[in-house]
């Protein structure tokens, strides 16, 4: 498979409603705007299908859950083909009664499905109850190959965790994809707020630091109510960003408008930088053991 050394990677960033087919267009839309602009590689927002539904834990909510493949893989690899471009896509997967997951899709240039990843690490705090819908992926820390590259597409929560990060560079990744849905508690005031952000932001960062290759992250934005009317919701604050190998902005998205992000990767960039700076040489993994362990007493 032919791989060029110069892409260009876009993230599709924008606010969802109930309106499904009005977010599917807002997407569709998106992409194509992406691939106008010349973007090879188009990632999509967690969830980008519906609103994000783990505000509640309602069994109903079960039925936004599709087969993959299903009618959401069909609309996403047609685009996929006729473009010319490959996608990073994010679904409720419905896997079998009572086994569901949150699951990336990516899509070839030909309109294949290239491979998937499912969620590994699913949290479970106020406002985002993901246990409840959601089985930990079990198709572990595995990049997917495409003609653009070798793909480490994690998803949110999994951003948090510097081990997937390095498990995904250390089986080739060649760039880290992050599709989230992550916001504001309303009731936190202004500088808790930007403590939240900047953090979010600085762990992924970090991430193509540590191990030398581009990060894409790609969230949503817009207010989407607590359907319980327990909470004032959540505030999604954007911020999609595009980082190269050392953490720097190649572009970066604002807290609250639909933007197409877009930004041209070398991937020589990452064989240079590492030469620098070679953090895979230097690791002790004589001394690593007591990672597998939950804490040291």
């Amino acid at each position: 498979m032919h791989q060029a050394n110069q892409i260009k990677v876009a993230a599709v960033q924008h606010d969802n409603s109930a309106d499904i087919a009005q977010n599917t267009k807002k997407t569709v839309d998106g992409i194509r705007a992406a691939a106008e602009s010349g973007a090879q590689l188009i990632v999509l927002q967690e969830l980008h299908r519906s609103l994000y539904f783990c505000q509640v834990e309602d069994t109903n909510n079960f039925d936004l859950a599709e087969n993959i493949p299903g009618p959401s893989t069909d609309i996403y690899s047609q685009l996929a083909k006729e473009l010319n471009v490959v996608i990073v896509s994010s679904l409720f997967e419905k896997r079998a009664a009572g086994v569901y997951h949150n699951t990336a899709v990516v899509f070839e240039q030909d309109g294949s499905i290239a491979g998937k990843y499912r969620k590994m690490h699913i949290p479970d705090d106020p406002g985002f109850y993901e246990k409840f819908y959601f089985t930990p992926g079990d198709l572990g820390f595995e990049p997917i190959q495409t003609s653009v590259g070798k793909l480490g597409v994690l998803i949110c929560w999994d951003q948090w965790f510097p081990e997937a990060a390095r498990l995904m560079a250390m089986a080739g990744a060649e760039i880290l994809i992050y599709p989230t849905a992550i916001g504001w508690d309303l009731d936190d005031d202004l500088d808790e707020q930007t403590r939240q952000r900047d953090a979010w932001i600085i762990s992924q960062r970090a991430h193509a630091v540590a191990n030398g290759v581009p990060v894409i992250s790609c969230n949503r934005v817009g207010h989407e109510v607590d359907p319980s009317g327990q909470s004032k919701g959540i505030q999604f604050w954007g911020n999609s960003f595009i980082a190269g190998p050392q953490g720097e902005f190649l572009a970066h998205a604002s807290e609250s408008t639909n933007d197409v992000l877009l930004a041209d990767i070398d991937l020589r960039r990452s064989e240079s930088v590492r030469r620098i700076w070679p953090y895979l040489r230097d690791r002790r993994i004589d001394h690593y053991q007591d990672l597998t362990k939950i804490y040291r007493d």
